[in-house]
């Protein structure tokens, strides 16, 4: 098995432990909330008391598909626990992971079940492998995290995973249009452009006599770190509120400035409107949205992400 640290995810879900036992047991209930597989199929077993065995899919896009196979290699059931372990492995060529292992444990408190995975794995393509795993692995505890969250939102508030995947698609969106506004606006005009009007528009306020160069730079540094906080911290409510008031406060600045630039095309109304409204979705849509953040990522509960 790799030396390297195994994937590790946990998670409290308000339901009964043969509940959580069977959506994560079954095939077809499995792979709707799972992002790592697009299908899982048992193969029917020759005797009773055989390993279960079964074989998997997922698209990574264009028509591609990595397939792999596994097998339980066992179960251990207590009076308030569960553990189910497996082994798996894929000959396809796309394939990052060699073969690998790990488990899935199930324990029924007052009020729910705390469920948790480890697993860990061998990668091919020798150190090259082991360098794109520096990527991969992370995205695939992400991905893990965020099945985990949005299982718990199905059973807990009835939210098909297929809805969560499309609201959180829309998060997404949203989110890196607004750090790429963020962003350009301050990188492009402000910081690497002054001469495209911003410089001027500063310049016939007279309020910053001497030093509209500086206070451009410094507006313009403050927008790229709103937009870069977009990209990691989008899901903070605080951010919107600050991007709102910001968008609001920079908007009544051009209009103190000059009333004829709400004249031209594309200009701080339509520009402020926008970034508001999509803010505004974000706050909305945020509800009940799985997040790789709600579940804990380490044993002993820190590095949670």
């Amino acid at each position: 098995m790799s030396k390297s640290k195994p994937i590790y995810v946990e998670t409290f879900i308000k339901s009964e432990l043969d509940t959580v036992w069977m959506y994560t047991q079954e095939p077809d209930l499995h792979q709707q909330w799972d992002l790592r597989f697009s299908d899982i199929t048992y193969i029917p077993k020759e005797e009773p008391d055989a390993p279960q065995q079964f074989t998997y899919q997922t698209n990574i896009g264009f028509g591609l598909k990595i397939k792999g196979a596994g097998e339980s290699v066992g179960e251990h059931v207590k009076k308030n626990e569960k553990l189910s372990s497996l082994k798996f492995w894929a000959d396809h060529p796309l394939s990052l992971i060699d073969n690998g292992g790990g488990y899935w444990k199930y324990i029924e408190h007052d009020g729910g079940v705390q469920f948790m995975t480890q697993y860990n794995y061998q990668t091919k393509w020798g150190p090259v492998g082991r360098i794109i795993d520096l990527i991969f692995k992370p995205l695939m505890g992400w991905a893990t995290a965020w099945s985990f969250d949005a299982l718990r939102l199905w059973l807990e508030k009835g939210i098909p995973p297929a809805l969560s995947v499309s609201r959180s698609l829309i998060f997404l969106l949203c989110s890196f249009v607004l750090a790429f506004t963020w962003v350009y606006q301050g990188l492009v005009p402000k910081l690497l452009f002054q001469d495209s009007g911003e410089l001027a528009l500063f310049m016939a306020t007279g309020w910053f006599q001497g030093n509209e160069s500086l206070i451009l730079y410094i507006l313009g540094s403050a927008q790229v770190l709103v937009g870069i906080g977009f990209l990691f911290w989008s899901d903070r409510r605080w951010l919107h509120y600050l991007s709102i008031v910001a968008l609001l406060g920079l908007g009544i600045g051009s209009l103190i400035q000059t009333t004829s630039i709400y004249a031209a095309p594309f200009n701080p109304a339509t520009l402020t409107i926008a970034m508001v409204a999509l803010s505004l979705i974000i706050l909305l849509n945020r509800k009940d949205l799985p997040f790789a953040s709600n579940c804990k990522r380490t044993k002993d509960g820190r590095g949670r992400g």
